[in-house]
């Protein structure tokens, strides 16, 4: 099977990111469309496994096999757990509802260490530029500065919000550099020391909750398991015994 035919047969969610779910959105803004695929189980008993992630087949677009999708967000990877909130969703089906409804699972104050971990990385790429040429790369300040307000916030109430709502045009402004550096770098300073204390006082759980999203998986790779065998009993039964009689399987 084809990775991209795994992503438009098998896609189970799928949303626009990037500006235009923050709410940062103008006229020459590109559209980032993000997806979550489920790989048939029977793949997964080959010694080639399918993908865990694939580019395409549209130009900006870009999914996750769930396996991978959900250990990403067990460790609260800012762009994954951005992905399951995004405002602008394109197709979900029911296993994908049922991904949503676990997006609070996934939640935990583990979220101050990896936002502020990525936040720290783009800071020391700034001011690199500003070494360098003077000046930051202003839409990467902007992205910055909204990551920060996402992380303290979230802390802060315990729900993740993306779209930036009211403060949209103080930061495009950013974007644009009408404001000096000095001032964009307070701010960064600002947030960071909020987002800490925040996180001290965050109603979060310590942990992500990893047992539901590992019966979430069994499940859902169970019932894939029993559509196949349902669909091609043969091919099944050919996949299956040569597991068990530890043969090699031939290859689709």
């Amino acid at each position: 099977m084809h990775p991209h035919d795994l992503v438009r047969d098998h896609t189970i969610y799928a949303c626009v990111m990037g500006s235009r779910a923050f709410g940062l959105a103008t006229d020459g803004s590109d559209t980032d469309r993000r997806g979550v695929f489920l790989a048939p189980t029977p793949l997964f008993w080959r010694f080639e496994k399918p993908p865990t992630h694939v580019e395409g087949p549209a130009e900006e677009q870009f999914g996750w096999e769930l396996e991978r999708f959900c250990a990403l967000a067990l460790r609260a990877n800012p762009n994954i757990l951005e992905c399951l909130h995004s405002p602008l969703v394109e197709h979900i089906d029911d296993t994908g509802h049922e991904l949503l409804s676990l997006r609070g699972a996934f939640l935990s104050r583990q979220v101050y260490d990896t936002f502020t971990r990525y936040a720290l990385g783009q800071r020391r790429k700034l001011d690199a530029d500003v070494r360098t040429h003077g000046a930051p790369r202003w839409k990467h300040a902007m992205h910055l500065l909204r990551l920060l307000m996402s992380a303290r916030d979230l802390l802060s109430t315990g729900e993740l919000r993306i779209d930036v709502g009211d403060r949209r045009e103080a930061l495009l402004e950013v974007k644009r550099g009408d404001i000096p550096w000095p001032e964009v770098e307070a701010r960064m300073t600002r947030l960071a020391e909020e987002t800490e204390r925040a996180s001290r006082r965050s109603p979060l759980p310590p942990e992500p909750d990893h047992a539901r999203v590992e019966d979430f998986l069994v499940r859902v790779r169970r019932a894939s398991a029993l559509r196949a065998q349902a669909v091609e009993p043969d091919a099944y039964d050919e996949v299956v015994q040569g597991v068990v009689r530890g043969g090699g399987v031939r290859q689709g």
